[in-house]
C-alpha cells in the first residue's frame, strides 16, 4: 500500500455520498491488496453478484433464520453508500473483498432485527426490522445513543446536524490528501468516545464491544493473508476501537458463548423510501433522493436539481418554465451566501422551490419532497442471485404477465375477460392469500359485478420476507396458496371466515382447495344456529356464486350451500332480532341490508351475467315475507322495523298507504321518542336516499313533521343526535328542499291552486327578484344580446319572461 505501514481505516457515514466519493478517492490512492467492509461474513459468497449488469442499487442483503423467515435482518446498500462503492471498486480492480461484522448467525440468534452499524452520526446501531412481524430488539435498544453527528455539529455552532454534514463533507470537492478527511473523522470519533463513553450514551457498549471484537479478529486474519495492505470501510464510530490494540484472547473471550442460528442469505431489491430515516430505519438518511442526486451530479448539482424539480412539476400540471429554474437557482445560491454556507444545500433549494416554483404553497412542495427528496427508486437483483423456488416461480410468472415491481404506488385495472388480465388477477389474489400484499384491490369504476377489477400495486422490500415465509407452503405460487387455503379452512372457527375464504379461493383460481373449503363450510354451517353468524356469512358466499364464472369457475356446489344458508337465515332472523340493545340492533340492521342484497343477487334472472344455475324458485317471495314480519312485529327494535318497511317499499311490495300507516303507528303518541327516532333512521337513513322519498311523498313528510313537533321538550334532547345523524346523510339540495317545504307551511298547509301547476310545497310561480339574479350569468352563456339586462325589464312580468326565455334557450 502506497505510503502506509498499517491498514487504512476508512470511517464513513452509511449512505453518505460525500463519504462514498471520499472512499473511492482513498482506494484509488492506496490501492489496497484487500478490502474489508462492515457487513455479515455469510455474504462473502454473494459478492461477485454485485458486478452483474442486472444488479442495480438500492439493494439489500437479506438474512433469515432457516425455517423461520420471520426472524430476518436487512443490510441495505444504495448507489451512494460508501460500502457499495468500496465493493464495486474492489470487484472492478480484482481485489478480494471480505465482510467483517458480527455474523448474521449470531445477530439473529441474539434477536437483533436490523442492520448493524449506524456510521458517524446516524443514531442507534439498529434500525427497523424487516416488517411488522419483526421481533423487537433487546430492551436496551429502546434508549437511543447520543448522536455523534449532532455533538460535532453543536461544537461547530450548527443547530442542524444535516446542514453541518453537508457543509464539511458533501460540499467538499476532493481537494488535498484523500486520506485527510478520514484521519480527521477518526480523531473526532476518538474524542467523542472518550467524552461520551464507549457506549455512546446508552447501554450499547456490550453489543458494540462484541461486534468490534469480531471486526478486529477478521482484520488480523486479513493482515496475515494480505499483509498490511488492507483497507477497512466501516462506520466511523468503530474506527477508534479497530485501531486500539487488544489481545486476541480478549477478543475471542468477548465472542465466547454467543448463541448461533442457521441462516440463509441473499440479495433482494430495496427502495430509497426505506432508506429514509422517516421509515424508521435507524441508519437511514433524511433525504436519500437528494443524496443520490449529489452522488450522480458532482458538477452543477443545484442547476440539475432544479431542472429535475421543474420537470416533475410540469408533468403534474404546474406552470413551471425555464425562467423559474433560473430564478430558483439564483435564489438558492443567494440564500447560501446569506447563511454563510459554502454551497446551496437541501434547505436552500427547498426554500427556493417553495418561493419560486410553488408560489409559496406547501402542496406542490410535498410532491417534490415525496418524489425527489426521498424518491421511489426500486433496485433490481440479477436472476443468478440465490432465491427460493417460490421466489423463482413468482419471478417467472411476473415476467410472463409483464407485471413489473415498482416502489411507487400505481393504480391499474384488469379486464377479466382477457386471459392475461385474468391471470394477473389470479396471481395477485394468490399472493394476498399467502400474505404477500403486492396489490390492494380497489373498487371498480364499473360498479359491482362488472368484468373489471381495480388494483393498487406497490412493491415493498418486506415482501421478500413474506415470500420467504410463504415458501413453507409450497414451491409454486399456486401450490403454496392452495396449501395455505386448505390449512385455513381446517382451522377456521367462524362461518363468516370460511365463506370469505371460499370467495378468496374463487378469486385466486384455486379449484383444488375448494373441495376442502366446501366441506368445512358445510360442516360449520350445519353446526352454527346463530342467525347473526349466518347472515354475516351469506353475502360473501353469494358474491362467490354470482360472479364466480367470470373466472370460468364452476359454482354449482356453492349455489346449493348459499341457498340452504339463506333458508336458515329466513327462519331464524325474526327471533334473532328480538331483545337487542341499541348497538346490537344497529349491527343486525346492517345484516338485514346485506342479506337483502345477497338475496337479490342469488335470485337474479337466468339471463343475467353469471347468474347461478341453481337459483331456488320463490326465494325473493320468502324473503319478502320475512321482511313483512320484521316490519309489523311489535317489540322489535325501531331501526330494524323501519328498515324492513323501507326495503319492502323499495321493492314495490309495500304500498305508500301501508308505509304511511306503519310510520304513523311507529310515531304515535304511545311510542317512546327514542324508538320512534330509531324507526325514522332505519326508514330514511340508509345512504341518504330516504330524503328524496320525503321530498316526493307529502304524507310521509307530514307524518315526520307532525311527530317531530310533538316530541316533548324533555325527550327532544335525547332523540336529537339520532335525528341529526339521520338527516345529515341527505344531500344538501334535499335538505334545502325539505327545509323550504317546512318553512312554507309543510306539505299539508293549505290547498293547492289547480291553475299554477307548482310542485307541492312551493309557491305559485317564479320569484321575480330572485329569478332576475341569474340574468347576468345567462347573458354570459348566451351572448350579450340573448338576454336583456335586468334594468331593461321594467316590470315584474318582463323580468319573469326574460328568465323563462333564457332558460328555454339553454335547454334547447
Amino acid at each position: 500500500m502506497t505510503g502506509t505501514a498499517a491498514p487504512v481505516l476508512l470511517g464513513v457515514r452509511h449512505h453518505g455520498p460525500g463519504s462514498a466519493r471520499a472512499v473511492r478517492a482513498a482506494l484509488d490512492r492506496c490501492r489496497p491488496a484487500a478490502v474489508l467492509i462492515e457487513g455479515p461474513p455469510e455474504a462473502d459468497a454473494l459478492v461477485p453478484l454485485a458486478a452483474e449488469e442486472d444488479m442495480r442499487p438500492p439493494v439489500a442483503l437479506l438474512a433469515h433464520v432457516a425455517g423461520e423467515p420471520g426472524r430476518a435482518a436487512f443490510w441495505p446498500f444504495a448507489a451512494f453508500s460508501p460500502e457499495w462503492v468500496a465493493l464495486r471498486w474492489a470487484l472492478a480492480h480484482d481485489v478480494p473483498v471480505r465482510f467483517i461484522d458480527l455474523p448474521a448467525a449470531h445477530t439473529l440468534a441474539l434477536g437483533e432485527e436490523a442492520r448493524p452499524g449506524p456510521g458517524a452520526g446516524t443514531g442507534p446501531d439498529v434500525g427497523t426490522g424487516p416488517g411488522p412481524e419483526a421481533v423487537p430488539g433487546p430492551a436496551e435498544d429502546a434508549s437511543p445513543r447520543t448522536d455523534p453527528l449532532a455533538v460535532l455539529a453543536g461544537a461547530a455552532g450548527y443547530d442542524d446536524p444535516e446542514a453541518w454534514w453537508e457543509d464539511v463533507v458533501e460540499h467538499r470537492r476532493g481537494e488535498g490528501d484523500a486520506l485527510a478527511p478520514f484521519e480527521a473523522v477518526a480523531e473526532a470519533m476518538g474524542e467523542l468516545r472518550s467524552a461520551l463513553g464507549e457506549e455512546g450514551g446508552t447501554a450499547h457498549a456490550g453489543r458494540d464491544a462484541v461486534r468490534e471484537a469480531h471486526m478486529r479478529l477478521k482484520l488480523r486474519e486479513a493482515r496475515r493473508e494480505f499483509g498490511d495492505a488492507v483497507a477497512v470501510v466501516c462506520g466511523a464510530w468503530h474506527v477508534p476501537a479497530l485501531a486500539e490494540r487488544r489481545t486476541v484472547t480478549a477478543d475471542r473471550q468477548a465472542l465466547k458463548g454467543l448463541p448461533k442460528a442457521k441462516v440463509e442469505i441473499g440479495w433482494v431489491p430495496w427502495t430509497h423510501r426505506r432508506l429514509s430515516r422517516h421509515s424508521g430505519y435507524g441508519a437511514g438518511v433524511t433525504s436519500p433522493g437528494w443524496y443520490g442526486h449529489l452522488f450522480r451530479s458532482p458538477d452543477r448539482p443545484v442547476e440539475r436539481w432544479m431542472t429535475d424539480v421543474a420537470r416533475l412539476l410540469r408533468a403534474e400540471g404546474h406552470p413551471v418554465s425555464s425562467a423559474h429554474v433560473i430564478e430558483a437557482v439564483r435564489l438558492a445560491e443567494t440564500l447560501a451566501v446569506m447563511r454563510g454556507r459554502p454551497l446551496a444545500g437541501l434547505t436552500e433549494t427547498v426554500d427556493a422551490i417553495r418561493a419560486v416554483m410553488c408560489d409559496g404553497s406547501d402542496v406542490p412542495l410535498a410532491l417534490v419532497r415525496d418524489r425527489l427528496v426521498v424518491g421511489d427508486v426500486l433496485g433490481e437483483v440479477p436472476d443468478a442471485a440465490p432465491a427460493s423456488p417460490l421466489q423463482r416461480d413468482l419471478d417467472r410468472q411476473r415476467r410472463t404477465l409483464r407485471l413489473k415491481p415498482e416502489a411507487a404506488a400505481r393504480d391499474c385495472e384488469f379486464d377479466l375477460r382477457k386471459d392475461t388480465d385474468a391471470a394477473r388477477s389470479r396471481l395477485l389474489h394468490r399472493l394476498r392469500l399467502l400474505g404477500v400484499d403486492w396489490g390492494e384491490p380497489l373498487p371498480s369504476r364499473g360498479g359491482l359485478g362488472t368484468f373489471r377489477e381495480g388494483w393498487r400495486l406497490c412493491w415493498e422490500p418486506e415482501l421478500s420476507v413474506r415470500i420467504a415465509e410463504a415458501g413453507a407452503w409450497g414451491t409454486t405460487v399456486e401450490g403454496a396458496a392452495t396449501a395455505k387455503a386448505e390449512s385455513l379452512a381446517r382451522e377456521a372457527t367462524a362461518l363468516a371466515g370460511i365463506t370469505d375464504l371460499a370467495e378468496r379461493c374463487l378469486l385466486a383460481g384455486l379449484p383444488d382447495a375448494l373441495p376442502v373449503v366446501m366441506r368445512a363450510l358445510a360442516d360449520r354451517a350445519a353446526l352454527d344456529s346463530d342467525a347473526g353468524h349466518l347472515a354475516r356469512a351469506l353475502p360473501a358466499l353469494v358474491r362467490s356464486v354470482r360472479y364466480g364464472d367470470v373466472r370460468r369457475t364452476d359454482t354449482a356446489a356453492l349455489a346449493e350451500v348459499a341457498a340452504g344458508l339463506a333458508e336458515r337465515v329466513f327462519v331464524g332472523l325474526p327471533a334473532a332480532c328480538a331483545g337487542l340493545d341499541t348497538d346490537a340492533a344497529a349491527e343486525m340492521r346492517g345484516h338485514v341490508d346485506a342479506v337483502h342484497q345477497a338475496v337479490a343477487l342469488l335470485a337474479e334472472p337466468a339471463d343475467a351475467v353469471a347468474a347461478p344455475a341453481a337459483a331456488p324458485p320463490g326465494l325473493r317471495d320468502r324473503w319478502a315475507a320475512v321482511l313483512k314480519v320484521l316490519a309489523e312485529r311489535d317489540g322489535l327494535p325501531g331501526g330494524i322495523r323501519g328498515r324492513a318497511a323501507r326495503l319492502l317499499l323499495d321493492d314495490g311490495r309495500l304500498t305508500h298507504e301501508r308505509a304511511a300507516r306503519l310510520m304513523g303507528l311507529a310515531l304515535s303518541v304511545g311510542s317512546p321518542p327514542a324508538e320512534a327516532a330509531a324507526w325514522i333512521e332505519g326508514f330514511v337513513g340508509s345512504g341518504g336516499s330516504g330524503g328524496m322519498l320525503l321530498v316526493h311523498d307529502e304524507g310521509l313528510l307530514d307524518l315526520v313533521d307532525g311527530w317531530l313537533t310533538g316530541v316533548p321538550s324533555e325527550s327532544f334532547t335525547g332523540v336529537l343526535p339520532l335525528l341529526r345523524r339521520t338527516f345529515s346523510a341527505f344531500e344538501p339540495g334535499v335538505r334545502r328542499t325539505l327545509g323550504e317545504r317546512i318553512r312554507r307551511g309543510g306539505p299539508g298547509a293549505g290547498p293547492k291552486s289547480p291553475d299554477h301547476g307548482a310542485a307541492p310545497g312551493f309557491g305559485p310561480g317564479l320569484d321575480p327578484e330572485r329569478a332576475a339574479a341569474v340574468l347576468p350569468t345567462l347573458r354570459l352563456l348566451l351572448g350579450a344580446e340573448a338576454v336583456p339586462e335586468p334594468e331593461a325589464a321594467q316590470t315584474e312580468a318582463a323580468q319573469t319572461e326574460a328568465v323563462r326565455t333564457g332558460v328555454g334557450g339553454v335547454l334547447a
